[in-house]
Parts: structure tokens; sequence; C-alpha cells
């Protein structure tokens, strides 16, 4: 491993990017600042040029991140790492127009039992909650963690809820959540620490259907009410 490489630490606090090898195969790029919409389309633009690499095997995007799967070791790492940097200072930002998605939640009720949680936590009622939550429009930013979980820029920093200290133990797949200053829908059944605000029939990931991920990143969300049980 390339110890330089691995040690490389931002030239200013907040302004270049950490970028790092992940074994003898794998870097990490790591944008710096807060998660925006800007910097995430500064990720996709950046991923658009790594396909064009010879050398690079797979593209695993994340929020504010990228990861670069080499077909092998790169001989020259610090000179990958060069380049990423150049073209994250030099690329525009690239905008994809996905699909826009339109989800009906149950909100609150038994499968959606944190709302009172995020509600005191704002400093809101839990209409208020509700309402702001479904106000806004949703940009799926990356799918990982889980098959076809979707991670979602766009909540309302009224109502962002740090994430649980307690995991449920079983979160249904499907439930509507708040993790911090993110939302998103559980892709799959098992311990969660989001805070989940309600639920919906969606199935995310089903490896019988083509593609087998529902959302595809630049998708957006838009929720609406089906119910309210407060």
């Amino acid at each position: 491993m390339n110890t330089d490489l691995t040690r490389e630490t931002k030239r200013s606090a907040g302004i270049a990017p950490t970028i790092s090898m992940i074994g003898t195969r794998a870097m990490l790029f790591e944008a710096p600042g807060e998660f925006t919409m800007a910097q995430q389309r500064r990720i996709w633009a950046l991923m658009e040029a790594a396909q064009a690499r010879p050398d690079v095997q797979e593209l695993i995007p994340g929020v504010t991140n990228l990861m670069l799967v080499f077909s092998q070791p790169p001989e020259q790492p610090q000179a990958v790492a060069d380049w990423l940097r150049h073209a994250w200072e030099t690329l525009p930002e690239r905008h994809i127009e996905g699909r826009l998605f339109e989800i009906g939640v149950r909100y609150g009720g038994a499968l959606g039992e944190d709302l009172a949680a995020v509600a005191a936590h704002a400093g809101l009622s839990a209409q208020d909650v509700i309402s702001i939550h479904h106000g806004s429009e949703y940009t799926v930013c990356a799918i990982g963690s889980a098959p076809g979980f979707g991670y979602l820029h766009g909540l309302d920093p009224r109502i962002a809820t740090p994430r649980k200290a307690v995991p449920s133990l079983r979160m249904l797949a499907g439930t509507v959540t708040i993790g911090g200053a993110q939302a998103g829908i559980s892709a799959l059944t098992g311990p969660n620490g989001w805070n989940s605000i309600g639920y919906t029939e969606i199935c995310q990931f089903d490896p019988h259907r083509t593609p087998p991920a529902l959302f595809a990143i630049g998708d957006r969300i838009r929720f609406y009410p089906e119910s309210i049980e407060l």
C-alpha cells in the first residue's frame, strides 16, 4: 500500500479532497465540504470522466465520494490521484435528469413510530413535520449500503434529526426515514438507526426485475400522504 497516498490530507481545511488507497486495487476519492447537490454533481462529472480510463474496472459513487476499482493494482497510484484532483478542479458539474417518482406514504402509526421524536427534536408538531417532509423534492444521489437503497438529498434542515442511539431491531423494508440531514426509504427489513416517520409499499430492489434496483442516480422523488395517523 502506498503510505504517502493513504496519509494524504486536505491541503487546506475544507478545500482539497482526500484521496486514499483501499487495499491494492481500489482508491477512494472524498470531496471536501458539505453534502450539496453542487458537490454531488461534481462527483457525477468525475465518475463520467473516470469511466473512460482503461485501468478502471468499476466505479462506485457515494455521497460526495467516489470509489475506483482497478483491473490491477496501479503502478503509480500518486499519478492517478493527481489525475483525480485535476479533474475535480477543472470539470464542470454534471447534471443527470432522472425520472420522477411520486410515492404515497402512510405517515405515523406503528410503522412511523419515531414521528413524535422527530417533531420533538425539531420543536414542531407532527403535522408540521409531515407537511415539511412531503413538501420537498428529493434527488437520488447514490445507491448503496443495501441493495437498491437510495441516498436522498433535499431534506428540509428544519426536520433533520440525528440517528437513534439505540437502533430499531426490525424496521420493515419500505419504512420512510430521516437520518441526520438525509431522508430515505429502508430497502431491507432489519436493524436500522434511522428515524421512522411512515411507510410505503414500494419495492426498491427485486433481483428478478430489470434493472433490479428501482431507483437510479439522478432520479427525483416526491412524497405525498396516503394516510396520517397521529
